[in-house]
């Protein structure tokens, strides 16, 4: 460190604390410091202090940094990355190279810079809202040049957003995930969990939060897409190590609707000698809403279920929801505690859905214990080790974010924490129980959620190639937001009739590429619906038609079969990439350009990717296509799995890919069993 352990200089704005840089100016104080090696971490309020609140961000080792004051300007340096605040409190931050990464946005006849100008624009806005707290907008300089990654899922296709604008907020299919990777060398988590927008735009890029007390945001330097997104995993945390039986097969359907319908499926997987690791109970199988325990006269021995399950080598998954009927027996007792979710103004119903339903609060520590309490007596102490915890975003019957107040504060201040702390509510009572390697699925993420065993999926999605498409996007830029655990509903959720030709073509495409994603579940709610089974409890919801491999005709069967058998040939290939996942924050499926970084023209590749690093994959996307055009890329040669034919990389090539065959490349000839 340059400067002295201590300044305070009585005509400077800027005084240094150890590692801690800092700026009093009027009523803003800015706070820079070292988080983790090659980052930084930037606060700003207008309070009369700070909120010591990490939100996604983990505790740092100590870092061997440098501060320089001089002439009313500060330096901050650690690593391979720099801050400078000029005497306007204008922030640059630089690389090892002096190369600007990014810089705020102002124009004012203040600054002496190049954007002198009469504008009047500050770069940290803080907007106040009458008697409460402030409108934040944070902005900086736009390089139209550059592509940006990452930022969660999003129901569009794509995988470069530059130009977008992106809300920040979860909804049913849509996770908030605010980490950026830059093709300039940086990445940038938006460390508030507070409702907002962003925009990527041509001419500037602006971060908003409608409702909050300070900015925050961390941001690190790198010379490669890994060496950035594990610098990013190092400051939030990465997955546990993925059990092997959730490497294999994963059976569901909306719904399956008794316990011998259930244990028929999975008796005829076993003696169709298929393999299959995972089948599900979907929601309501419970007596009512918030009871978090199977109802009986549909799911009459659970143990029975579980022990035979076991036998055959399946786990079993049982859906949870956060919901809690009004007139269910915890009701009562959760609203006296103060367990769940509140509203500001009208009646407290938070989601209308086969019942007049109240979410619970996991921002609550308390009623995180209680829920789990609940679910382990009913479900954990049983053997079930694995949970559907769906409506995970939570799912509002109506998106009134201001609405909405948490034992945290305002939904619209911290709501998109959700997602988290839910996991967190099951990740923790299993770890208290000795649970290791925890892994439940959930539809929605925050940043830091993966830390807590989260595995994403993206959601009550369309049954399309559109469809397909956009989760293909998404499931790329969930991996760069620092969720390596994603999946879909192989076919889509909504729709999709299992005996039109149109559908099964949809669903094959989608089925091969569900076999190198980080996990391989088919799940859907099928056309035409079988009716209720009676007018309670489990009885009440309807069923989706059938949805096993069996269900598409003898075409698709054999297709299915095929991939299904290549997914457990290629298991300890996937072993490997899990604990790179588990090791270092590593996606498992990822864009091209994070291996190949420097050939440029992988940064413009949106319809292929890498599985790990050895295989790159590119899936047939659209209907009626049986070729398709692929990019080899420069320094490795490549390998055709289905043909055993060699090409060097830097070319594309046309590829035949009939209904049968996704294209499949092994780099410089790895060792992978796949066929």
């Amino acid at each position: 460190m340059e400067s002295n352990k201590e300044i305070n200089l009585d005509d400077s704005v800027f005084e240094a604390y150890g590692s801690v840089l800092i700026r009093k100016y009027d009523c803003e104080t800015l706070r820079i410091e070292p988080w983790g090696k090659k980052s930084l971490r930037i606060r700003s309020t207008k309070q009369a202090e700070f909120i010591y609140n990490d939100w996604a961000l983990l505790p740092q080792e100590n870092c061997e940094i440098k501060i320089k004051i001089e002439n009313n300007e500060a330096y901050i340096e650690n690593g391979k990355i720099r801050a400078r605040i000029d005497k306007e409190g204008k922030i640059t931050f630089y690389n090892a190279k002096d190369d600007v990464l990014l810089e705020e946005y102002v124009r004012n006849r203040k600054n002496v810079n190049r954007f002198c100008s009469a504008l009047e624009i500050e770069a940290r806005e803080f907007k106040p809202i009458l008697g409460g707290d402030y409108t934040l907008t944070m902005r900086f300089e736009s390089n139209p040049k550059e592509k940006l990654f990452g930022m969660g899922q999003y129901q569009q296709p794509n995988l470069d957003l530059k130009n977008c604008v992106l809300e920040l907020a979860h909804r049913n299919s849509q996770a908030s995930v605010p980490f950026v990777l830059s093709s300039l060398g940086y990445g940038m988590l938006w460390n508030n969990p507070a409702i907002g927008k962003v925009t990527f735009g041509k001419n500037i890029t602006e971060w908003v939060a409608n409702s909050t007390k300070q900015l925050d945001y961390f941001i690190t330097a790198g010379d490669t897409p890994a060496e950035i997104e594990e610098a990013y995993a190092k400051a939030t945390g990465t997955v546990p190590m993925m059990p092997d039986y959730a490497m294999g097969f994963w059976q569901c359907k909306l719904r399956y609707q008794t316990q011998e319908e259930l244990l028929r499926v999975a008796r005829e997987y076993k003696k169709r000698n298929l393999p299959i690791s995972v089948i599900v109970v979907d929601f309501f199988h419970w007596p009512k809403q918030g009871e978090w325990k199977f109802d009986l006269d549909y799911w009459p021995d659970p143990d029975a279920m579980i022990k035979e399950l076991k036998e055959m080598g399946i786990e079993l998954m049982v859906s949870i929801w956060p919901t809690v009927d009004k007139t269910s027996e915890n009701y009562d007792k959760m609203l006296k505690k103060g367990y769940l979710v509140r509203v500001d103004r009208g009646i407290r119903t938070t989601m209308d859905f086969l019942g007049d339903t109240v979410f619970y609060d996991p921002t609550n520590p308390e009623a995180r214990d209680f829920v789990w309490k609940t679910a382990k007596k009913n479900y954990y102490d049983k053997g079930i080790k694995i949970f559907w915890l769906d409506e995970a975003e939570p799912e509002y019957s109506i998106y009134d974010f201001e609405n909405y107040r948490y034992h945290l504060g305002p939904n619209v201040q911290i709501g998109n924490i959700y997602p988290a702390m839910y996991a967190k509510t099951f990740f923790d009572g299993m770890k208290k129980e000795g649970k290791g390697n925890i892994i439940n699925l959930l539809r929605c993420a925050w940043a830091g959620s993966q830390r807590y065993g989260a595995l994403v999926w993206s959601g009550d999605i369309d049954s399309s190639f559109e469809s397909l498409r956009n989760q293909f996007a998404a499931g790329l830029n969930m991996g760069i937001a620092g969720i390596p655990w994603w999946t879909t509903d192989i076919g889509g959720f909504h729709g999709g009739n299992p005996d039109d030709p149109d559908f099964r073509e949809c669903i094959i495409r989608w089925f091969e590429y569900g076999a190198f994603c980080p996990v391989f579940r088919l799940h859907g709610d099928r056309e035409p619906h079988s009716k209720p089974l009676g007018t309670s409890g489990g009885g009440l919801c309807a069923s989706g038609a059938a949805n096993e491999v069996w269900s598409y005709g003898d075409e698709a069967y054999e297709i299915f079969k095929k991939y299904m058998f290549i997914r457990e040939r290629m298991k300890p290939y996937i072993t490997k990439i899990m604990k790179q996942a588990h090791d270092k924050g590593t996606p498992v499926i990822r864009p091209l350009f994070y291996d190949f970084s420097e050939d440029e023209i992988c940064w413009d590749i949106t319809d292929e990717y890498m599985f790990g690093p050895n295989v790159l994959v590119a899936p047939v996307l659209h209907k009626g296509d049986r070729s398709r055009k692929i990019y080899l890329p420069k320094g490795a040669n490549w390998k055709d799995v289905n043909s055993g034919k060699i090409f060097s990389g830097g070319q594309v090539i046309d590829y035949s890919a009939p209904l049968e065959i996704i294209p499949l490349f092994l780099r410089d000839e790895a060792e992978v069993s796949i066929i």
